[in-house]
């Protein structure tokens, strides 16, 4: 693919600026690259983004080709945008089965498309990354955009595709006219709780007994739970994990992109940013004795659920391991909320609300624009439907604090 191997540097609207095409992070300071977030956002982490380069987890035995966009001022990186060059749909969480079937039954090519995203991460957050002390956020942000435009034409692209993007790009994007895709998840709102209990009173007195029930049947067969980090954990906690990874993935006929080195080193490198909760039988020597895991990863204010494996089925073990160990933190943590994934209205009654995420298109294929804004705003139309639906189905006594944020 044209994508690979390729640096290029765009002509710049102001001297002091240039923009760059980079098919790799191995080359970008790492400092530099995390000083546009601040290094509070796991996912966005120089470590993260790299390591998944590195490691394999990339590339054309998955359909990811990196093509991040830089801009330097006066030699400085002063914005980037991590953007990928795609040959599938696979480990986007956008899904657009539809708009690749409308593309085919005109005899056209969908792919390549080029996203701007986390691969296998569908979690919301910056994407059009600028250094907090710039003093032109959007002219920056507006830079990022017209860049990916103009490799996505370069590449022949169906389109551009902001994944997950958090209010600030999508205002830019609004206001550049991008078309807007709106889904939903289930997010944990922490609502100043100062205990697990506290947080169990906000509930209604059906779905706080369940919660109390599922909670018991896990303690009442003696598993104990501990929680470690990236600075805690070692090597073996993390390769064990790896295990409990790739056994759920093919359980469920997935792919385990995700290598053991990259956790390994991922989980060294972003240290507390890392948090892993296992289940443990007590009494037992060796690997045998964590019976479940849950990997998640937190910025400063979010805890970001992932992955969970487990060697026994057990019942309610996924909701404590998942759900009711991540809640705690949060509260213990003082965390303002908890993203444990995509999908799931199982997660409702256990204190996940219904919450819209969204994604910014811009359609670059002659005559599919229109069409796919039309698409775009009947299926909003049926998500905010659904979303109003569901939150008649809330566990908590009174109104929550407002979920709806992108």
């Amino acid at each position: 693919m044209s994508a690979e191997g390729d640096t290029r540097t765009a002509p710049p609207e102001d001297p002091a600026e240039r923009i760059e095409l980079r098919d790799g992070l191995a080359d970008v300071d790492q400092p530099a690259w995390d000083a546009l977030t601040g290094g509070t956002e796991p996912f966005l982490r120089h470590a993260f983004l790299e390591g998944l380069e590195r490691h394999g987890c990339l590339g054309r035995q998955f359909g990811w080709f990196p093509q991040h966009v830089l801009i330097f001022r006066d030699g400085t990186l002063i914005a980037a945008a991590p953007a990928y060059a795609k040959t599938n749909n696979y480990g986007e969480f956008v899904f657009d089965f539809a708009w690749e079937s409308a593309w085919s039954r005109h005899g056209l090519n969908y792919y390549p498309k080029l996203v701007v995203s986390v691969p296998y991460t569908p979690a919301t957050g910056p994407r059009l990354l600028v250094h907090p002390e710039a003093p032109d956020f959007d002219h920056l942000r507006t830079l990022l955009v017209r860049a990916l435009a103009t490799r996505g034409r370069e590449l022949n692209a169906s389109g551009v595709n902001i994944l997950f993007p958090n209010q600030d790009d999508l205002d830019v994007t609004r206001e550049l006219g991008l078309a807007e895709r709106m889904g939903c998840q289930y997010h944990w709102t922490n609502a100043d709780y100062g205990s697990f209990d506290d947080f169990l009173a906000a509930l209604s007195s059906k779905k706080r007994k369940n919660i109390k029930r599922e909670r018991r049947r896990v303690a009442e067969t003696g598993i104990e739970f501990r929680t470690l980090t990236g600075a805690t954990g070692s090597p073996e906690d993390w390769a064990r994990f790896h295990r409990f990874y790739v056994d759920t993935f093919e359980k469920h006929m997935g792919i385990p992109t995700l290598s053991e080195a990259f956790f390994v080193e991922t989980a060294a490198t972003l240290g507390d940013q890392v948090v892993l909760f296992e289940a443990r039988r007590p009494g037992k020597v060796g690997d045998d004795e964590t019976i479940a895991a849950a990997l998640c990863y937190r910025s400063h204010d979010t805890l970001y659920g992932r992955f969970w494996g487990c060697t026994e089925e057990m019942a309610d073990l996924h909701f404590e391991t998942c759900y009711y160990q991540g809640i705690e933190f949060c509260i213990r943590e003082g965390l303002a909320r908890f993203e444990p994934g995509a999908q799931g209205e199982h997660k409702i009654p256990r204190g996940f609300l219904p919450t819209p995420t969204y994604s910014a298109h811009m359609i670059l294929t002659e005559g599919f624009d229109q069409p796919v804004r039309d698409f775009c705003e009947r299926e909003a139309q049926l998500m905010r439907t659904q979303c109003e639906r569901l939150h008649e189905h809330s566990p908590y006594r009174q109104v929550q604090p407002d979920n709806d944020h992108p």
